[in-house]
């Protein structure tokens, strides 16, 4: 099974949060895993507003962003391409969807996963209409 996480519910395989069980039974059952290319610095954003907000040690900040690097070079990530673009702006005009949110909708769409995990309940309705089986996270 070929699974397209957005980065809410991706980041929940690192960061203990509701649902992050789920997440992890997810990527244990997948086949392949695939990102957008933003969820790294989406991730790497949040990791760091964690510190800020003192929720996560530079320690267990290091520690978390090396775990995802690594798992980084063991999954597709999806380019932002022409296509893609295309497909977000459809996913712009059609859907309440913030920009970064129809990227990440516009890279399944045009990936074609089996399923598509998210944990933005506008982006799973999206999802949905545009016939993707979806899972939410």
């Amino acid at each position: 099974m070929r699974v397209f996480f957005d980065t809410s519910a991706f980041v929940k395989r690192y960061i203990e949060e509701p649902e992050s069980e789920r997440v992890m039974e997810i990527c244990r059952e997948a086949e392949h895993l695939v990102l957008s290319l933003i969820c790294l610095p989406e991730m790497i954003s949040a990791l760091n507003r964690l510190v800020r907000e003192g929720r996560l040690s530079g320690d267990q900040y290091q520690q978390v962003k090396d775990l995802i690097l690594d798992d980084f070079e063991d999954v597709e990530v999806c380019e932002i391409t022409a296509e893609v673009i295309k497909q977000t702006i459809k996913c712009i005009e059609c859907h309440p969807l913030r920009a970064m949110d129809a990227l990440h909708l516009g890279c399944a769409l045009v990936v074609k996963p089996d399923l598509f995990v998210s944990s933005d309940r506008r982006q799973i309705e999206a999802a949905t209409k545009e016939g993707m089986e979806v899972k939410e996270a």
